[in-house]
């Protein structure tokens, strides 16, 4: 049996061991879960083996990622490709340590079977796992939103800055990335909606309550992951737009350079896989705070069919953290040239400007504010 608002309900029961002593008082993150399935013996939706073999999978292909990153950035000379790479090796090492935070505590469940009511009577852990779903969860979409926003000015106003991004300041980005994704996923803990242990009964995350409070966090959720992949849209169709100009001008077909190209089929890569990994979850989150609630359920209590879908959601969106790394892995110019030889690296951008003087077109050749 497990304890909802003080009360006890045979429809989410503890899977401690019979004696293990039950709290008089339970903290917030505890609501009604409805767990008859579990009741019933029936195939559970979540097993230890899928957690660990994910887990697995995408820890490794983060690491080995990083790898490339790290090797790539030291024969790397130029300032704006270094500023590229920092932003990618961001986004690398927030997908590997959410995979391995979230990891950790999911697989850890499945082994012990632990009682959350007995073991997170504070909701400490639970708090943090909502926390950590939300900031790595956030992190990846605003990266990317970063991300075309840098290769936005560095191809269409290549010469509105006086120097390319430095190291300094890309990491800087990162770092105000993560501090607002980290403010985000404390707005639960003080006040604004709260998180909650989802079924069946391995996680936590926000929950889809209608209440104000809750509400109000879902959609901040939402619009902000909504708003960074729509705007990393806008920036990269621009930015192709450009490149692709670039490519078929007649005076400048001669002077192309690949490095714009490959930078580009990246970002787009991981805008795409953000896109259909991430979009129907926030789509959902919005849904599902927004509809009308149901006066036949319980207090605190959330549809079956919603938290199913929630979790199925989110397997979805985990898989961002999969695919991210493979990206860079697959779409690099060293591989691109043995599916494509006729690749070959060529001048810069520079002559989309045919106006400049010689001695500024030899200027931002030697070291291209886009390469």
């Amino acid at each position: 049996m497990c304890y909802v608002s003080g009360m006890k309900d045979d429809l989410c029961p503890a899977q401690g061991v019979e004696d293990t002593p039950i709290p008089t008082t339970v903290g917030s993150c505890f609501r009604y879960i409805n767990m008859s399935a579990a009741i019933e013996g029936k195939k559970p939706i979540t097993s230890l083996w899928f957690s660990t073999v994910f887990s697995i999978i995408g820890l490794c292909s983060n690491l080995f990622a990083f790898c490339v990153l790290v090797n790539a950035s030291r024969k790397n000379q130029s300032r704006s490709r270094s500023s590229f790479l920092i932003l990618l090796c961001g986004l690398v090492v927030t997908d590997f340590m959410g995979l391995l935070v979230t990891g950790i505590i999911v697989v850890t469940y499945h082994v012990t079977q632990f009682d959350w009511q007995v073991f997170d009577q504070n909701c400490y852990l639970c708090n943090f796992f909502g926390l950590s779903m939300v900031f790595y969860g956030q992190c990846p979409l605003i990266l990317g939103a970063a991300m075309a926003l840098e290769r936005f000015f560095g191809i269409n106003k290549p010469f509105s800055r006086s120097a390319t991004v430095s190291k300094k300041r890309a990491c800087g980005i990162v770092l105000m990335v993560w501090c607002f994704a980290f403010f985000l996923g404390l707005l639960p803990i003080m006040g604004v909606g709260k998180y909650s242990l989802q079924y069946p009964k391995s996680w936590c995350f926000l929950t889809l309550l209608q209440d104000s409070k809750n509400k109000s966090f879902g959609l901040i959720f939402s619009f902000i992951g909504i708003f960074s992949v729509s705007l990393s849209f806008i920036l990269n169709t621009i930015s192709v737009v450009t490149l692709c100009r670039v490519y078929h001008d007649r005076e400048c077909v001669q002077r192309r350079r690949d490095s714009e190209v490959e930078m580009m089929v990246q970002l787009v890569g991981i805008m795409i896989i953000a896109s259909l990994c991430w979009l129907p979850l926030l789509i959902f989150i919005a849904q599902a705070v927004l509809q009308h609630p149901n006066g036949e359920l319980l207090e605190d209590e959330i549809p079956r069919n919603t938290e199913k879908l929630l979790l199925i959601y989110l397997r979805i969106a985990t898989w961002n953290q999969i695919l991210d790394p493979w990206v860079y892995i697959l779409f690099r110019r060293a591989v691109l040239k043995r599916v494509y030889p006729s690749l070959k690296s060529r001048p810069s951008i520079v002559s989309l400007y045919p106006t400049l003087t010689a001695s500024l077109r030899r200027k931002y050749t030697q070291e291209s504010v886009i390469h």
